[in-house]
């Protein structure tokens, strides 16, 4: 198949058709017709021209998802690029040649154009690049046992096109979301045993007669953890509380919905994943080259948008519970989870902590899709924003990974100070698991290295496999 398209475009270059990306000038300049003799010329210089991101580099792990992204678009046969150029991508890959591209430039139509640039000419041995530390990328090629590519007739324009960056990022954000997230029910849970909540609220035909099939899910996870919790059945007769705090009982409710947007989310960037949104496209079996619209990143846009409200409200939630676990007046635990209180501050500041990454994620979870801005002399009008939505998402997963990190050595804390009284089995396996990366809190100390200890257990996604059966990534129940 991509024989067949590379085949359509070397003919049609070789004729006198004046066919956009092939032969012509781009965006505003498609009228200008190039001469056959300039036609590598072109390619080289729309790859150089374009390459003009800032800003750090993307991680690795990001940018060996848009290589795999560009070469699965390749493959479905409709870009017209010889099968040498997906090779190259391939083996760009597989010897962990990563070009370095800047993060920032994108606006999420005629495809990620600038970020793809810098990988385009990381084939052109051009820019800089990283195989085992960082190097020229003329370096990094050589140093892979691979030359330098030429590009053949709309090689180029395949290369830049297309929304491979921002369906990465958007996918690298829904992974660190789902570690999060599962980290946030556990994290929940225990809250609520720490509290002496009730489960009460968690009754699965409370949950059916809604038809929320995520929510249902959600409260059989908080009653299947919870079960055989002494610490529950200590105070499930005479509880003088008739309701707890909507942060402890409205879990299923709320992060049920956060789940659904990330489920709906992963849809989408599967979709992307699995199709071409180059431009133009070869339809090798017509023999006809289409100008079309799908490098136009909108639905990762929306789509990306739904997990970043996702994110910003499991972070909020859990910010919410920590203040139960430190207020002794709701939660009868000691003031500030510590005991001497006055001359220790216990988590008195590791609140404070939560509250404002809880509060940056507010900012940051605005709909980057209600946002345009016309570009290329308004010949690009209506732009998607989908790399900007895309691109926040690991850095507000990273925030609340912090704030349910906290949440979790406090929710630990608490549930120790409910000694005799113990947990349920899986509740205790987390507690102890996690007095290995950090002591109880008996009294005040350099607090800073256990955050970092926790933050970094959040984003392993260790605490996937309690909920495995939940996340889009791992069910497929997208």
């Amino acid at each position: 198949r991509i024989a067949a398209s590379a085949a359509v475009v070397t003919d049609i270059a070789a004729s006198d058709q004046a066919v956009y990306g092939v032969n012509t000038g781009f965006g505003k300049l498609a009228k200008i017709r190039i001469p056959r003799d300039q036609l590598v010329q072109l390619q080289r210089n729309l790859v150089l021209s374009h390459a003009a991101g800032v800003g750090a580099p993307f991680a690795d792990g990001v940018v060996r998802l848009i290589i795999a992204l560009k070469v699965a678009s390749f493959a479905q046969g409709f870009s017209g690029v010889r099968v040498a150029t997906a090779e190259i991508l391939v083996n760009l890959f597989n010897a962990r040649v990563l070009p370095q591209i800047p993060s920032k430039r994108s606006v999420g139509v005629s495809g990620d154009l600038a970020p793809l640039a810098h990988l385009a000419a990381c084939l052109l041995g051009v820019g800089n690049a990283s195989i085992d530390g960082p190097v020229c990328t003329a370096t990094a090629l050589e140093q892979a046992g691979l030359a330098p590519l030429t590009l053949g007739p709309k090689e180029g324009l395949a290369l830049i096109n297309g929304a491979q960056v921002s369906n990465a990022l958007s996918l690298a954000g829904l992974f660190a979301a789902e570690n999060i997230y599962s980290a946030a029910v556990m994290a929940g849970t225990m809250s609520v045993d720490a509290t002496m909540g009730s489960d009460t609220p968690f009754d699965a035909r409370l949950h059916e007669i809604r038809g929320q099939r995520a929510q249902v899910e959600l409260a059989l996870t908080y009653r299947s953890l919870l079960a055989g919790s002494v610490i529950r059945e200590s105070h499930r007769i005479n509880d003088e509380r008739v309701q707890d705090p909507y942060s402890l009982r409205c879990q299923p409710q709320v992060m049920g919905a956060c789940l659904a947007q990330m489920r709906y989310a992963a849809g989408i960037f599967g979709d992307e994943a699995n199709g071409t949104s180059d431009n133009p496209i070869v339809f090798a079996d017509t023999r006809e080259i289409l100008s079309g619209e799908n490098f136009h990143a909108e639905p990762l846009a929306l789509a990306a948008d739904a997990p970043a409200i996702a994110i910003a409200e499991i972070g909020a939630m859990s910010e919410r519970r920590i203040v139960l676990l430190i207020d002794t007046t709701i939660s009868g635990l000691p003031v500030f989870l510590v005991k001497e209180n006055g001359l220790n501050s216990g988590f008195m500041i590791a609140q404070v902590t939560a509250a404002a990454l809880a509060s940056e994620n507010k900012a940051l979870a605005h709909p980057a899709s209600v946002d345009s801005i016309p570009t290329s002399a308004n010949q690009e009008d209506f732009v998607s924003m989908a790399t900007h939505a895309a691109r926040r998402l690991t850095d507000m997963a990273d925030n609340v990974a912090t704030v349910v990190g906290i949440e979790l050595l406090a929710a630990a804390q608490g549930i120790e100070f409910r000694a005799p009284l113990v947990s349920s089995l899986p509740i205790r396996e987390i507690v102890d698991e996690l007095r290995t990366k950090v002591a109880h809190y008996e009294a005040d100390r350099y607090f800073s290295p256990d955050i970092e200890a926790v933050r970094s257990w959040v984003h392993s996604g260790r605490f996937n496999r309690a909920v495995s059966a939940l996340l889009p990534s791992y069910s497929g129940s997208s």
